[in-house]
């Protein structure tokens, strides 16, 4: 309905400058789209190296993962990798994890328990749990996966090991969720795409700023030479994405992207669950570095003002058919651009529903925000 209680001439006015607006908000979309997220769909990836060539340590932190571990572990334990050990920490769990980790080491002498007791006078939570596994690690390169992750080949390792070129010190892997029943598991799944997407991408454009924890690596001296996570201890997470964007730079890291070097990941079954996982994330997000800061924030309040304004242009009769044919160009363009990505991601499955989920990430981003401003408590675990 075109608004009436406004004179002709200044609703036209009106109008032409909103449509200005949604023009600009399409525009910065398209950067993104065709200048750092179709970097991800063009990269040529290398195949895996056929064999390992420096010894390395995985680590794994769990806290009551019995169940998780008896099904993953033996993935794990089991890679096509000539010298690894894998570290995992039974971070104070009282869920049998302590005997399923003794029965695993009496079979894989490579397995090393770290053991944190509750009640410890020390620090408790995740980061100081990594850091328990990182000082025990026999080795320099370190890879990094959760209790509840499983290695998509016997070649996950051969894929993260540590690169030819000695000044690489970070790879950043990706991990994809299972897929299951249910628009809740679409809309994760479609979420982890599209962080996975951001980071991989503004990564091999030569600014990374994030990784996942499920499945990536670094070199021990780094952590140790920045003196771990000190500078964001009171932190609930982070010990992942933002030890990464503190010490990644175009010179020190590299992505790994093969499909055998993926790492799949139990996903939430609860919306309940995965609000409290995400509302961890972005308390995170707010110790980013400044610029990286802008360009998330730049990305949602240009998604929240390209919506906002379109459906604001549905009541101006000059402009309607201009802004669905607006609406109409965008999601062409990112329909040539995402589904390949998704594809390439292990998601392939989800590109037919891109606009829907599309929309549907964006809001409950802005709803995600919402809540975490007046939602402040979070744990690991």
């Amino acid at each position: 309905m075109e608004l009436t209680f406004i004179d002709g001439a200044l609703a036209e006015r009106l109008a032409y400058c909103l449509f200005g607006i949604l023009i600009f908000c399409f525009l910065i979309q398209l950067y993104f789209s065709l200048f750092v997220h179709l970097k991800l769909a063009c990269v040529k990836v290398a195949p895996i190296p056929e064999t390992g060539k420096r010894p390395l340590s995985v680590v794994i932190c769990a806290r009551n993962e019995a169940k998780n571990l008896t099904k993953y572990l033996p993935i794990v334990l089991e890679q096509d990798y000539p010298d690894f050990e894998v570290v995992v920490v039974n971070d104070r769990s009282w869920d049998g994890t302590k005997g399923v980790l003794e029965a695993f080491a009496k079979q894989y002498k490579h397995l090393k328990i770290v053991t944190v007791n509750d009640g410890s006078k020390f620090i408790a939570g995740k980061k100081f749990a990594v850091t328990m596994g990182i000082k025990a690690a026999a080795h320099e390169w370190l890879v990094f996966t959760d209790a509840d992750c499983m290695p998509a080949s016997s070649k996950w390792l051969l894929g993260m090991q540590q690169p030819d070129q000695d000044d690489i010190e970070i790879v950043l892997g990706y991990s994809p969720y299972i897929k299951k029943r249910g628009i809740l598991n679409a809309l994760i799944r479609f979420e982890t795409f599209f962080t996975a997407l951001n980071y991989l991408s503004f990564a091999i454009k030569g600014m990374p700023y994030m990784g996942v924890g499920r499945n990536m690596a670094y070199k021990k001296s780094l952590f140790f030479s920045n003196k771990g996570f000190a500078a964001h201890m009171h932190i609930p997470s982070g010990d992942d994405d933002l030890f990464v964007n503190a010490h990644a730079h175009n010179g020190n890291t590299a992505i790994c992207i093969q499909k055998e070097a993926h790492v799949w990941s139990e996903p939430n079954t609860s919306f309940s669950a995965y609000l409290r996982q995400k509302k961890r994330h972005f308390g995170a997000g707010k110790l980013y570095k400044p610029q990286h800061k802008f360009i998330l924030s730049a990305q949602i309040i240009i998604q929240f003002l390209f919506y906002v304004i379109l459906v604001a242009l549905m009541c101006f009769k000059a402009t309607l058919y201009p802004a669905l044919g607006v609406l109409g160009l965008s999601i062409i363009i990112r329909c040539f651009v995402y589904p390949r990505i998704l594809k390439r991601l292990n998601y392939g499955d989800l590109r037919w529903w891109f606009p829907i989920l599309d929309m549907l990430l964006f809001i409950f981003l802005v709803f995600n925000g919402i809540v975490s401003i007046f939602v402040k408590k979070v744990q690991w675990k």
